[in-house]
C-alpha cells in the first residue's frame, strides 16, 4: 500500500471509529416506579410532561435514554420488588411519583439517585435534610397535596356553610401520605366547628363500604386523600359520591374533568414536567445532595358545574370568582378570564412554613 493510500485509511478509520464506538454504547437507563398504572400515569398527560421535561435537558426516551417503567397497579406491596428489579436493569436515575413509590426505592438503595413528586413534606418525613441541600441520594418535586387538605375542607365549607358533619377518606397503607392530611383536616375541622370522621379504604370493596359508612354518619360532606391509589380509583369515587348525592372535594384537577364536584391542588403536568427537568440534571451530573427540591405552587381551583346542577348545588359567586376553571361539561373545560374578587392565594413554602 502506497504511504498517501495508508495515511487516508489511517483518517478514515479515525473519523469513523468515535461513531461506531457512540453508536454501540448502550444508552443510560432511567427507571420509572409507579403506583399506577400506563392509562393512570397518561392522564392528564403526565408522562407527557414528564418527557418533555426531560426533552428540554436534552434526552429523548428512545434516543439517547432507555425509560424503564414499573407499575404497581395499585398493588402497594410490589413496590419494593419492582424497585430493585430497576436496580437490577441497571438504572442510573429511579423516578419516584409518591410517596410510597420514593419509601420503596429508599429502601433498597442509598446510591442510585432517586428523583421524587411528592405531595408530603419531604424534610417532615426525613426523606431529605432540607430544601436547599437535601443530601444524600434523594430529590425532586413537592407538591403541596397534604398541606392543602385543610383548604380544601374550608372550601367545602364555603360551599356548604350550614353543613355539621364531614367525612374524609385516607388509604391506611400510605401512611406518610394519611397521618398529615388527617392531621390538616381536623386542625381545618376544629377551627370551623365541625365533626369529622375518618374513614380508610385501600382496596375497591372498601372503598364501597367506606361510602356506606359516610351515609351512616350522615356525612354532608367528604375529602378524598390525595393518594394515588384513590386518583386511579377516581371512577368508582366519583360514581359513589354522585349515587349519594355527596358533594365531595378532590386534590387534582382530574377529579373534576372525570365528574367530581371541585378540586383544588397543584397542577400535575407541570409538576411532571418539572420531574422530567429534574431528572435530566441528574443525568447531565448533578448530584441529588446538592440539587435543591423544586416545589410546585401553581395551585388550581376547578368547579364542574353539570356536577354542581346535579346535585343542586347553588355554587357561591364568591368562590366562581376565585375559581381556576369551571367545567360546564365533563368533556369540555371553560377556562374563566374574569374574575370578582382576587385568586386564592399562592403558597410559597420556606423552611418554616408558607409564606
Amino acid at each position: 500500500m502506497r504511504r498517501r493510500d495508508f495515511l487516508t485509511f489511517l483518517s478514515s478509520v479515525a473519523v469513523a471509529w468515535p461513531v461506531a464506538a457512540r453508536a454501540q454504547q448502550p444508552m443510560r437507563v432511567i427507571g420509572y416506579l409507579s403506583v399506577g398504572s400506563p392509562e393512570s400515569d397518561n392522564i392528564p398527560g403526565r408522562l407527557i410532561a414528564f418527557r418533555r421535561g426531560l426533552h428540554e435537558m436534552g434526552y429523548d426516551e428512545g434516543q439517547n435514554v432507555t425509560i424503564e417503567y414499573r407499575w404497581a397497579e395499585g398493588q402497594y406491596d410490589r413496590l419494593r420488588a419492582l424497585a430493585a428489579d430497576l436496580i437490577n436493569r441497571r438504572a442510573v436515575a429511579i423516578v419516584t411519583p409518591g410517596a410510597p413509590t420514593v419509601l420503596a426505592a429508599k429502601a433498597v438503595t442509598s446510591a442510585i439517585p432517586i428523583v421524587f413528586n411528592l405531595g408530603i413534606d419531604p424534610v417532615q418525613s426525613g426523606l431529605v435534610a432540607s430544601f436547599s441541600r437535601p443530601g444524600g441520594n434523594i430529590t425532586g418535586v413537592e407538591l403541596l397535596t397534604t398541606e392543602l387538605a385543610g383548604k380544601r375542607l374550608d372550601l367545602l365549607h364555603k360551599l356548604l356553610p350550614t353543613a355539621a358533619v364531614v367525612a374524609l377518606l385516607v388509604n391506611p397503607t400510605n401512611p406518610a401520605n394519611s397521618k398529615e392530611e388527617t392531621r390538616s383536616v381536623q386542625d381545618a375541622a376544629r377551627v370551623l366547628g365541625l365533626n369529622e370522621h375518618v374513614l380508610r379504604a385501600s382496596t375497591p370493596s372498601e372503598i364501597d363500604a367506606a361510602f356506606g359508612a359516610i351515609v351512616e354518619r350522615r356525612a354532608d360532606g367528604l375529602i378524598v386523600s390525595g393518594d394515588p391509589f384513590f386518583t386511579n380509583r377516581r371512577n368508582q369515587i366519583i360514581a359513589l359520591a354522585a349515587a349519594h348525592a355527596l358533594p365531595a372535594v378532590y386534590n387534582y384537577h382530574e377529579f373534576a374533568a372525570a365528574g367530581g364536584l371541585m378540586s383544588y391542588g397543584a397542577d400535575l403536568a407541570e409538576s411532571y414536567h418539572q420531574l422530567g427537568i429534574h431528572t435530566g440534571k441528574i443525568l447531565k451530573g448533578a448530584k441529588p445532595a446538592d440539587l435543591p427540591v423544586q416545589q410546585v405552587v401553581k395551585l388550581e381551583l376547578v368547579i364542574n358545574m353539570k356536577t354542581a346542577k346535579t346535585l343542586g348545588l347553588a355554587i357561591p359567586l364568591t368562590l366562581l370568582a376565585r375559581a381556576d376553571e369551571v367545567i360546564e361539561r365533563s368533556e369540555l373545560r371553560l377556562s374563566l378570564s374574569w374574575r370578582f374578587t382576587p385568586p386564592l392565594p399562592r403558597l410559597h413554602k420556606t423552611e418554616g412554613g408558607f409564606r
